[in-house]
Formats: C-alpha cells, structure tokens, sequence
C-alpha cells in the first residue's frame, strides 16, 4: 500500500470560528494567526494506493466558486491533472472518491469546467463514497450550511450515475474502512486505513487541526457541537486503545499525530509526517 497526501491549498478563517469558546489568549499559543485574527487551513487530500484501487478522499475546493473564494483568501488551489502525474498517477487512474462530507472545501474539485463552461467528472472512472445523511443535507440544508453546499461540485455526480451512498461502516477494501460520525455536520465519514505496520485515520473535521484534539476544543463551524465532543471522544478512544494516527486535513502546520489520555484529557501526542509515520 502506498499513501500520499496532496496539497490542495489553503484558505483563511476566523480563528475565533476555529476554537469557539476557547479564548484567543489560549488557543493563540497553539496555532498562529495574522493581525486580522485569520489562521491559515489547509485542504490535505489523501491519495491510497493499494495496488488494485486508487482512492482519493477529498477533493479540495476546486476553481469553479472562485469569486465566492475571495471571502476566504484561498491561495494555491490545484488542478488535479497536472498535480496527481508528480506522483505518478493520472485523473482517469482514481478508482474511488471518498468525501468527508460536500462543504465546498473538501469536494469542490470533484468537479471542473469543461468546454463551454459545462461542468464534467474530474475523475470520471471513479465512484464517489458520500453518506447518505450528508447527501440528504446537500440537498436540503439548514440555514447554517446552505452558503457551504454548491449544487454544480455533486449534482453531475449523481447524474454519471458514479455516486455511491453509505448508511453504516463499510470496508472498500480488507484495508480500508469507512465509519460514520456526526457533529460538525450530518453524516461525516471518517476513514481508516490499515498499513503494516500503523492505523492512519482521516480525520476530516471531526478533527479538522491538531489543536481541536481536546474534547471542548470544538469549532464555531460545528453544527451540533455537543454531539461534535461526544463523537470526538469515540475516535480519540479507540486512537488511543490502538495506537493510531491521525491524519489532519486542515491543520498547516501539522500532518499528523498520535494521541495521549490522561485524567480526562486528551492531548497531541508525537507529531510528524505522512512520510515520518509510514517509515517508522
């Protein structure tokens, strides 16, 4: 198995969105922010190659919502065609797309322009693992996640007839899993993958930084936050129990890490990268 992360680019928001109730005065300690209170995100996808499948989890936010982007400052968006062939592979080579959940910035690229601005499959062999509560949620938001979803990032999905719905933990491989976890929003899917030697977890935004490990440490984005810490908790416990590592996808300044508990509280372990990880 050989697992990449890629780049996707990286966006602005309010660091008081990031940590919620936590005050600037503490959480600024852990992760940096500019003079008008903005903290950088990244959008890290993960590319799994497990020599029959290539799977790709996330997308990025595209190119397509560019003028909605300039509120979020977002800076070195890709294009998977010319990004995935650095690593050897091709668009047309992704087998399977999973989503976390379809707020712009983690499945806009599912999606480009084509030819007379028609919006056509970027990875057109592949099939899309969505939750089928996030996809009702698409369809029809509540108030506070209408302005995430765009119709156009999965509705031509769904029309190829590549969506693919999941309503309970599923394995696409001996490999790799999917479980499912509420709080930021309905339905997120969290994936977990079995290398020889290490458990890596997606996190997605359950855990979006390294920062949020500890439980009351939930964002402002967070649609049930209650639910967010309880379900936060789940993951944490079982990383902990079998030494797993978390993959962060929006933290810029770490990729990865383990976790540690003690007395109820949950802290960032040893850090490092992908790469670090996978060579120990």
């Amino acid at each position: 198995m050989k697992l990449y992360t890629i780049e996707a680019g990286y966006f602005n928001a309010d660091g008081g969105a990031c940590f919620g109730v936590v005050p600037k005065r503490v959480w600024q300690k852990r992760y940096p922010c500019d003079e008008n209170n903005f903290c950088r995100l990244n959008m890290r996808c993960l590319l799994i190659d497990t020599g029959e499948r290539r799977i790709l989890i996330d997308t990025g936010a595209g190119t397509k919502q560019l003028d909605y982007f300039k509120l979020y400052g977002m800076k070195e968006l890709i294009d998977f065609e010319t990004e995935l062939p650095k690593i050897g592979y091709t668009t047309d080579d992704i087998t399977d797309v999973i989503l976390t959940h379809l707020h712009f910035d983690h499945c806009g690229g599912c999606t480009r322009y084509g030819d007379g601005k028609s919006v056509e499959l970027a990875f057109k062999n592949a099939y899309y693992w969505v939750s089928e509560a996030q996809w009702k949620n698409f369809l029809n938001p509540n108030v506070r996640e209408g302005d995430s979803y765009f119709l156009e990032n999965m509705l031509p999905v769904k029309e190829a007839g590549r969506l693919k719905l999941v309503t309970e933990p599923v394995s696409l491989t001996p490999d790799v899993q999917l479980k499912l976890f509420n709080g930021h929003t309905v339905g997120q899917i969290v994936t977990y993958i079995q290398t020889p030697t290490t458990t890596f977890v997606y996190s997605g935004d359950v855990i979006p930084i390294a920062p949020n490990v500890p439980l009351a440490w939930v964002s402002s984005y967070d649609t049930f936050p209650i639910t967010s810490m309880a379900e936060k908790k789940v993951l944490l416990d079982e990383a902990i129990a079998k030494s797993q590592v978390l993959i962060f996808e929006h933290d810029a300044y770490t990729e990865c890490c383990t976790v540690t508990e003690s007395g109820g509280k949950y802290k960032v372990g040893k850090t490092g990268t992908l790469k670090e990880f996978m060579s120990n």
